[in-house]
C-alpha cells in the first residue's frame, strides 16, 4: 500500500506560501504559510499533520489490539501533541481516554503500551513519546 500527498510552495520561506492536497482530495489545496506554521495563521502545517497521524493510527492500533483479545471498544479518543523544537520534532505526546466495557486497567496498560511502540507512526517518528492514559 501507498499514500501521496503533494505539497507546492511558492515563494520564500517566511513570506511564501503553500498548498497541500492529498490523493483522497480530504486535503485539496489546503493553504499553509509560515504564520500558519510558526505563528497563529489561518492553515494548517506539517506539525499538526504528523499530531492527527499519530492520533489516528495510535487509536487504530490500540482498538486492533483491544478487538483481537475479544474486547469491544465503546470510544477511543486521542490527542496528540507535537513539539518542535529547534528544527527537529524532539515529542509526541498522547493523551488517551478510552472506554472499553469488562476490560481491566493491567490488560488496558498492555495494549496501550503495545500500540505506543508499535503503531506505524510511532515507529515512523522514532522520538520521544509520551502518553497518558485512562480507561472508563
Amino acid at each position: 500500500m501507498k499514500r501521496t500527498a503533494t505539497a507546492n510552495w511558492q515563494g520564500t520561506g517566511k513570506e511564501g506560501k503553500g498548498n497541500l492536497t492529498t490523493q483522497t482530495g480530504i486535503l485539496n489545496k489546503t493553504p499553509y504559510s509560515y504564520s500558519s506554521r510558526f505563528e497563529e495563521g489561518a492553515g494548517t502545517n506539517p506539525e499538526e499533520l504528523i499530531a492527527a497521524a499519530h492520533a489516528g493510527c495510535f487509536s487504530m492500533k490500540l482498538s486492533f489490539l483491544i478487538s483481537g483479545a475479544g474486547f469491544t471498544p465503546e470510544n477511543i479518543e486521542t490527542k496528540a501533541t507535537i513539539t518542535l523544537e529547534n528544527g527537529a520534532i524532539t515529542n509526541s505526546h498522547l493523551v488517551l481516554y478510552a472506554k472499553v466495557p469488562n476490560l481491566d486497567k493491567a490488560r488496558f496498560d498492555e495494549f496501550v503500551e503495545d500500540a505506543k511502540h508499535n503503531c506505524p507512526v510511532s515507529k515512523l517518528l522514532n522520538t520521544n513519546i509520551t502518553l497518558e492514559a485512562t480507561l472508563a
